[in-house]
This record gives structure tokens, C-alpha cells and sequence, in this order.
């Protein structure tokens, strides 16, 4: 039985429901990255590392919320500061104490949190950063970073030069197309020359700080303090998108663990404990645009308005003190780093043993699946050892092999994010050995159907 066979004779709910939801969704998804061929999952219940799907299967779970669940499933203080808030009230329409708790955690963690400002989602986040950055400087363009991923809205839409049509940015105007810069990244050079040439006309540069696709093309260090150099020394307001990596790859971010500050930080996923939420932080000046008044109180002429139902909402607020009370002991970030190396250096391993081109990389617990390119595999087991002259590109597993490894592996327990690992604290020793060794069975498959 193929890979393909398999999977849909194990998942015929799954494959039910996706008919049904066919009629009531575009595409019958609620989210981009959700559609799967032939069908996606449809999951019933999870717990700690593990999910089961509404056909029966155990998985364990490597989306872990789309990286929003450092801490597992249903973490005991998390559901439980939840279930009170719940029986309280879960929109006050007021200001409430919890978002005072929940923004002095964001301030004590985050080096750059002089303010804070809830929203909820990243793309929010962003939208409001960028917004901020440009009524401080007033200047329009921002300058961004090739397929470095900053949420869906129109201000940050564009991921390649030129990228003028679907899908990325069909249905947006032509006037947020020309206000974005986009440039290759790890590139000093070009990064200073495009400066130049539009010397007074940048409002903000935003990066993933560890690189686009969740780290998948690496960033390097050394560019990262040349950018804030750079920007420092123009008046450009330096923005990290930190939706993935705030909290993740240390308690204070990539910031945090690199040493650098930024003018600005967006924040979400981990922020709000597994429920939604987002948030941008950054110097008290920047953010002083959305006040009501200046600083001898008179009322402003101009300021940014930032509206929202559901911001700061008590659900998210209690879920995310909670979250990140037990993020703060540092305790999660060791689990999950230490279950991250263990799985990359067993899966390097394997792919050695099955005489495959690939590797498996990352940085702290986020690990990606390199198939079908032949690399030098990490000296440590971990850290990108690309040796291609471009460090602004590096090669990814094609979709079609993606797409019938993530079936392989869910056919053996373990979800997938694609070609993502998404390690948490809650995947222990019993984890990781079953998932190296579904890997390695996987890869089998994959090599008797000759996809590898």
C-alpha cells in the first residue's frame, strides 16, 4: 500500500468532514497553511505533546499551534487561570488588572519593551509597528527582507523584488506595493548602497531575526548588527518581528539571546499562552504616537488610533501571565532545546544510514527537514553548515516531497509542520525516540516509492 493509500484509508473522517467543510470554506480551510492534500487533518482533542485525530490516531504534534505552545497542550496553570477567568467574564469592555500583569511580564522579559500595546495577532502587531514607525519619522518606505514573513496585511505584503501578482499580493494596491523595499538578506553591501540611495525616505527596516520561514534561511549575526548599525545611524526605526521567536529562542527573544536591541518588537504566539493574542513593544518615544496628549498634556494634532475589540481581552491576558510566569525560570527553553538536538542529531543519523542528500537543521527548537540536496551536514548536529557562495538563499524541499513526507510521517504518529519540527517542552525522551525512529521508517517509504 502506497503512502498515499495509507493515509487516506486511516483518515476517513478526516476526508468526510473536508467534503463537508468544502461547501462552508474557501478551499475548505480556515487558514493557509492547513490545506493538505488530499485532505487535511481534522484533530479532535491533545494533550501535552500529543493530538488525536477525529479517526482515532495518536500523533505527536510537531505544529504545536503554530509554534504558540512552547509550554504543550494544556498546560495545567494555563487552563486553569483560563477556567477561573472564564467564570468571571471573558470581555470586560473595561481595563482590568490582568493586562497590567500581562504587559509588566512582556517589560521584564523583552529588552526592548519600554511600552507595550496588545493587539490580536501578529498581523496586527506588525500593521501597528510599521504605522508607528512611519508617523515618528514621517517618512513612508520600509524596508524588508526577501521572503521574510510578517503576517498578511497589505503594509507588508510583498516578499520578492518586483513581486507584482498572486498569491502573495493579489488584491493589494499599487501604492503599498511601492512603499516596501525588498532586499536580499546576509547581503551588507546591498543593504548599505539601497540606504544611500534613499537617504531620508526609509520610515522602517523589519526582519525576522533569526531569518525567514522560521529560520530556515539563517540570518547572520554579523548582518543583524550591521542593519542596526545602519539603521541607528539614519534615524530608521529598527522593527524585529519576534511573532515566532519572542520567547522562544530565549526568555527575551532573539534579542535577548543576540545581545541587540531594537526600536521596536511584535509579538505574539507564545505571548498569550496558546490563545490569541499579539503585541508591539518598543521605546516610549515611538510609542508615545498612539497618546491622547503630548507631554506637557496639551492634546496632540495628530496621533495613531488604534482600536480593537478583542485587545488585552482577560482570557488572553491571564493565559498569557501564566505562560510566561513559567517561560521566565528558563526551564521550558532548556526542555525543548535539549529534545531539539537530540531529535536533529538522531534524524542527521538517519538520513546518513538511508544514503539520502539532506540534512536537518535549526536553531534552539525550531528544526527543519532538508530533503533532496546535497549539504554538508551540521558539525554539532544542529547549526546550518550551508557552503553555497549566495548566504542569502539556501535550497528547501520541494512541495510535492514535502507534501508526501508530512503524509508518511502522519502515517507513523508524528505531525509534521511540513518540513518544520516545532519542539516544545513537553516533548520528552519517549517522544523523541518515536520520532526518530518514524523518521527513519519514513524515509523508507519515500525511498521505496522512489520520491528519494
Amino acid at each position: 500500500m502506497t503512502i498515499l493509500e495509507t493515509y487516506e484509508r486511516t483518515h476517513a473522517r478526516s476526508a468526510a468532514m473536508h467534503r463537508t467543510a468544502l461547501s462552508v470554506f474557501p478551499d475548505g480551510v480556515t487558514h493557509d497553511t492547513r490545506r493538505f492534500t488530499p485532505f487535511p487533518l481534522y484533530v479532535e482533542r491533545a494533550q501535552g505533546p500529543r493530538k488525536w485525530d477525529v479517526d482515532g490516531n495518536e500523533l505527536i504534534d510537531y505544529v504545536t499551534g503554530h509554534g504558540a505552545l512552547l509550554l504543550g497542550h494544556g498546560r495545567a496553570e494555563v487552563v486553569e487561570a483560563v477556567q477561573r477567568q472564564a467564570a468571571l467574564g471573558t470581555h470586560l469592555g473595561a481595563s482590568h488588572e490582568h493586562e497590567i500583569a500581562w504587559g509588566r511580564w512582556v517589560q521584564q522579559l523583552i529588552p526592548s519593551a519600554e511600552r507595550v500595546r496588545f493587539t490580536s495577532s501578529g498581523t496586527e502587531s506588525v500593521q501597528m509597528a510599521v504605522r508607528l514607525a512611519r508617523a515618528f519619522t514621517g517618512r513612508e518606505l520600509l524596508l524588508k527582507f526577501e521572503d521574510h514573513f510578517h503576517g498578511w496585511s497589505d503594509t507588508v505584503s510583498l516578499m520578492h523584488p518586483g513581486d507584482d501578482g498572486p498569491p502573495a499580493v493579489s488584491g493589494v494596491t499599487s501604492g503599498a506595493l511601492e512603499s516596501q523595499l525588498v532586499l536580499p538578506v546576509n547581503n551588507v553591501a546591498v543593504l548599505e548602497r539601497t540606504i544611500a540611495e534613499h537617504r531620508g525616505e526609509i520610515a522602517a527596516a523589519i526582519i525576522e531575526p533569526t531569518g525567514a520561514h522560521m529560520g530556515g534561511v539563517p540570518v547572520e549575526v554579523d548582518f543583524l548588527f550591521e542593519l542596526r548599525r545602519l539603521t541607528e545611524q539614519e534615524g530608521i526605526v529598527l522593527i524585529f518581528d519576534e511573532v515566532v521567536t519572542g520567547f522562544r529562542v530565549s526568555p527575551g527573544g532573539a534579542q535577548a539571546y543576540y545581545g541587540l536591541t531594537p526600536d521596536m518588537t511584535t509579538l505574539a504566539k507564545i505571548l498569550a499562552g496558546g490563545l490569541p493574542g499579539g503585541a508591539v513593544t518598543g521605546r516610549a518615544d515611538i510609542l508615545s504616537e498612539m497618546n491622547f496628549t503630548d507631554g506637557a498634556g496639551n492634546p496632540r494634532a495628530r496621533r495613531v488610533s488604534h482600536p480593537g475589540t478583542f485587545n488585552a481581552n482577560p482570557l488572553s491576558a491571564v493565559a498569557g501571565a501564566a505562560a510566561l510566569a513559567i517561560v521566565a525560570t528558563g526551564e521550558p527553553h532548556q526542555a525543548a532545546n535539549r529534545a531539539a538536538l537530540r531529535l536533529a542529531r538522531g534524524m542527521n543519523d538517519v538520513i546518513r544510514r538511508h544514503e539520502i542528500a539532506g540534512c536537518v537543521y535549526g536553531q534552539g527548537s525550531i528544526l527543519h527537514i532538508l530533503l533532496g540536496h546535497e549539504t554538508s551536514p551540521p558539525e554539532d548536529g544542529i547549526t546550518w553548515n550551508w557552503t553555497g557562495a549566495d548566504r542569502s538563499h539556501v535550497p528547501h524541499t520541494g512541495p510535492a516531497l514535502t507534501a508526501a513526507f508530512r503524509r508518511a510521517m502522519i502515517n507513523e504518529g508524528v505531525d509534521p509542520m511540513g518540513t518544520r519540527l516545532i519542539v516544545g517542552a513537553a516533548h520528552d525522551d519517549e517522544e523523541v525516540e518515536y520520532t526518530i525512529a518514524a523518521f527513519d521508517r519514513s524515509l523508507g517509504h519515500l525511498q521505496e516509492e522512489r520520491l528519494l
